[in-house]
């Protein structure tokens, strides 16, 4: 498969998942939900918003982005399961240990394909 398709599955299946959380918004803003709760989906929405724009637009900051929106989802997941209990304990590692995996896999793809990394010094032979 090319890049370019590979970039557009990235790209569709982070705005899928960043409209999926967002539908969960609407439920937890009348009821009785940790404001806490409602904030940590609300930055995972717009993580996985502004990373599919910045992956679909080929932006340098776009693997920044998925990192960010795959600490997100590992932070959301800790507190539903650790502090509030909500989720069971299995899970959430399952949650955090799959997000992280899947993130830096991600993050490392995107940061080959992009530009130069003024970050990296290339070996010189």
């Amino acid at each position: 498969m090319s890049r370019s398709g590979i970039r557009t599955i990235v790209t569709v299946a982070l705005a899928g998942y960043g409209l999926y959380v967002a539908s969960y918004l609407p439920a937890m803003l009348p009821g009785p939900a940790s404001p806490g709760l409602v904030a940590l989906f609300a930055l995972q929405t717009f993580c996985a918003i502004a990373a599919a724009v910045g992956v679909w637009r080929r932006r340098p900051w776009a693997a920044d982005a998925v990192l960010a929106l795959g600490v997100m989802i590992a932070t959301t997941s800790v507190i539903e399961g650790f502090l509030l209990g909500i989720v069971p304990y299995l899970r959430v590692l399952a949650v955090v240990v799959g997000a992280l995996a899947v993130t830096f896999v991600v993050a490392a793809y995107l940061n080959s394909s992009s530009v130069p990394n003024p970050w990296v010094t290339p070996h010189r032979r």
